[in-house]
């Protein structure tokens, strides 16, 4: 049995001198030049260590460069050219090309992504390009369904079903990057596409059910030309195509999901503008208007329309037309022609959601003969 005086006792030290004798002969073998510059001698000082000779430690909890270098970025002469606004190449009454596919999800129970073509100068411009900023911007969007489904034990009890929109642009979508949490215009699309769809769906079939419609906007119409100055357009008119496509992706969508509807309904956009012509300034109705093509606004209108039923389930109004009608007694620039300008551009969305939508079912009756 030890004794308490021996169990005291600390252990031995090691020879500090022998240590380093091996270190020093180890040394003396090694022939790579990384790890010797790595280890020094400990009779030199650090003030005398090579700045050449360093280690870079990467430490992963602060957030490093780039181990390269990098390029300035350069940026192309505006001096041969000069920009000049992009010019509508259509007829009044004609619209814009629209690409319409559904089904693109498998998670969801319906889906659609919609695209505008792009206009002639835009078309162009992308040909040959002679400047980093494109003319304009083509509306492309995303839409998913999922539902039908149960609504959480904490929701209060509904007859009928509930319906909720969630419009989202992408932080690239437009030229004024957008931030990760919803805006007022982005809430406002989404009550208004709400009401849309509201009065299409036959909700008294699903009790005690919800339905979430998400659009994702992943380039957005623009409000003005950007060579404009910011204040010469007072009003977000870049918005009512944006509601107009997102009005017919979720009712592509929609059918999609198989949900019953009363009729597919469409978005169509007419407005008034006032451009300068070899006569003079001329106010003049437009259907399907690109905001970068005109210089001045006066008023637009979009309505959801569903043709079977001839019923308009929203209608948003913006502008003044009392600027156009000074001086004039031309009966096409009234709200009622605003609204008719609509319609007729609805249907012409219409005739591209029929065949979008006949489609999918053709593409749902090819499943169901092949699982049964």
């Amino acid at each position: 049995m030890l004794k308490r005086a021996e169990l005291s006792k600390s252990p031995p030290k090691a020879n500090s001198a022998n240590f380093l004798k091996i270190v020093d002969s180890a040394l003396a073998a090694t022939t790579a030049p990384s790890f010797k510059s790595l280890l020094f001698d400990r009779s030199r000082s650090l003030k005398e260590l090579p700045a050449v000779e360093t280690c870079v430690m990467t430490d992963r909890r602060r957030i490093n460069g780039p181990p390269g270098g990098t390029r300035p970025p350069v940026f192309s002469s505006a001096t041969v050219t000069t920009a000049e606004r992009p010019q509508r190449q259509r007829q009044p009454n004609e619209l814009r090309k629209i690409f319409l596919k559904t089904g693109l999800i498998p998670s969801a129970s319906g889906s659609s992504y919609l695209e505008f073509e792009p206009s002639a100068s835009l078309s162009a411009a992308r040909a040959s390009p002679k400047f980093i900023t494109p003319p304009s911007s083509s509306l492309k969007l995303a839409c998913t369904v999922h539902g039908p489904k149960p609504l959480p034990r904490s929701a209060t009890f509904s007859p009928n079903l509930v319906l909720t929109t969630h419009v989202k642009y992408a932080p690239f979508a437009a030229r004024k990057r957008k931030g990760h949490i919803r805006d007022a215009s982005e809430r406002d699309l989404g009550v208004h596409l709400e009401t849309a769809l509201r009065g299409v769906i036959v909700a008294e079939r699903w009790p005690k059910s919800g339905l979430d419609i998400t659009i994702t906007i992943l380039e957005a119409e623009d409000d003005r030309w950007w060579g404009d100055a910011p204040d010469s357009h007072d009003a977000a008119w870049g918005m009512m195509n944006v509601l107009a496509g997102c009005i017919t992706a979720a009712s592509a969508a929609i059918s999609d999901a198989r949900i019953d509807c009363l009729d597919l309904v469409a978005g169509g956009v007419a407005a008034v503008v006032a451009d300068e012509t070899p006569d003079g300034t001329a106010a003049r109705l437009m259907l399907d208007t690109d905001p970068a093509e005109h210089q001045s606004i006066l008023s637009a209108c979009v309505v959801a329309y569903m043709p079977a039923r001839d019923e308009i389930t929203e209608l948003w109004l913006k502008g003044d037309n009392s600027k156009a009608a000074v001086g004039t007694t031309d009966q096409n620039l009234s709200h009622e022609a605003l609204i008719d300008g609509a319609v007729d551009a609805a249907r012409g969305a219409h005739s591209v959601l029929a065949e979008a939508v006949r489609e999918s079912a053709m593409r749902f009756a090819g499943l169901s003969s092949g699982t049964a």
